[in-house]
């Protein structure tokens, strides 16, 4: 039987992966604690033994009708951002993946009222918001195993909570498999216009588009670390104001797969909450309780849910 043995709630953010100079000379000379935080995770849990998989709930990947998993053997070659070609050119990356708990996951799509299909097609683009954290986290780990999972264009947050169920059930029928998750997104997300964009490039929180988006942001990370996931999850309405990345679907597949509103595992913030260009981003990390995820794989309440509809 396999076990989620980790989760975070990551940042992608381009900025990330550009040259330590260039990085500075956006933040006014100092280095982006996004950057030191996600080194210190490394050093914290992505370089331990007790994980063979991550998957990654990739916020830039939007599917239509149904949810994808990547299957494939092995994932290699070169990326360049459509969206940001300056910055993230020509980038390498080779990971093996994980077919058989790619298919796992799809083969529960029926139980939870869902759609998923698993996919080992060579030609299936890669996004940054998968291969950014792979640069800092699994790359020089040849042996660990990476899959991404894209949110639906036209999913609702039950569709999102029900992929999640179906992958904590997915990871549960894979013999032996020990698996990290990483929700990949950010908190509140609204970009400033491109006239007025280069004075806000700076990780500052002060440059975070409205004073009110920083509140909210900040609100959900101290939940976060109080382990108070069913709050998150209530004020998920009240959140969309702030236009959260992918409608925070990101966070409401991990929290799917956690036991949702169960789920009290507490976080621990790796470098600050930090802006990018009017967009609010955080690293937070939750290790798995003594007393596991609250049943998320097979937990009653979400199986009752699941009848539901």
């Amino acid at each position: 039987m396999g076990e989620i043995t980790g989760a975070g709630l990551l940042s992608h953010v381009p900025t990330i992966v550009l040259p330590e100079a260039d990085r500075r000379a956006l933040n006014g000379g100092r280095e982006i604690t996004l950057v030191t935080g996600l080194r210190e995770l490394r050093r914290d849990v992505f370089e331990r033994s007790d994980y063979d998989t991550v998957v990654v709930l990739d916020s830039h990947w939007a599917t239509t009708v149904e949810f994808v998993v990547t299957a494939h053997g092995r994932r290699a070659g070169l990326f360049t951002s459509e969206e940001l070609p300056r910055g993230m050119r020509r980038m390498p990356y080779d990971f093996p993946g994980d077919p058989e708990l790619a298919r796992n996951v799809a083969r529960f799509a029926g139980k939870h009222g869902t759609w998923i299909t698993a996919i080992d097609d060579p030609y299936l683009p890669i996004h940054y918001a998968t291969l950014n954290l792979w640069k800092f986290l699994g790359e020089g780990l040849p042996d660990r195993r990476w899959v991404s999972i894209g949110v639906c264009q036209t999913g609702d947050p039950e569709d999102h909570l029900r992929l999640g169920r179906a992958l904590a059930d997915g990871i549960a029928a894979t013999p032996g498999r020990r698996v990290l998750l990483i929700a990949s997104g950010a908190l509140s997300h609204t970009f400033w216009p491109l006239r007025e964009l280069r004075d806000h490039e700076s990780g500052d929180p002060s440059h975070v588009f409205t004073a009110e988006a920083a509140d909210a942001d900040h609100e959900r990370i101290a939940w976060f670390t109080e382990g108070r996931h069913g709050e998150v999850l209530r004020t998920v309405p009240e959140f969309a104001r702030f236009r959260p990345e992918a409608g925070f679907s990101h966070y409401l597949m991990l929290a799917g797969a956690l036991g949702e509103e169960r789920c009290t595992a507490k976080g621990r913030q790796y470098g600050e909450y930090e802006n990018a260009i009017g967009t609010g981003q955080a690293h937070l990390w939750f290790d798995r309780p003594a007393t596991g995820w609250t049943g998320a794989a097979t937990g009653t309440r979400a199986a009752s849910r699941n009848q539901e509809g």
